[in-house]
């Protein structure tokens, strides 16, 4: 069983194509993790901040 330089070449291409869409659906999966932490962290610091004005105004 031996390749010929277009089954090669396929399967090079194949291989390219692959680590792409790997590596791409990895830097997509770490941003919007990122994204979504900072989101919920700075709802919790103004949720957070508005429980406080709304003490101190009661005072």
């Amino acid at each position: 069983m031996s390749f010929n330089f277009n089954q090669y070449i396929g399967f090079l291409l194949f291989v390219v194509i692959f680590l792409i869409g790997f590596w791409l659906l990895c830097f997509l999966c770490s941003v919007l993790l990122y994204w979504l932490i900072g989101v919920i962290k700075e709802r919790f610091k103004e949720r957070k901040s508005t429980k406080n004005i709304d003490s101190s105004s009661q005072n």
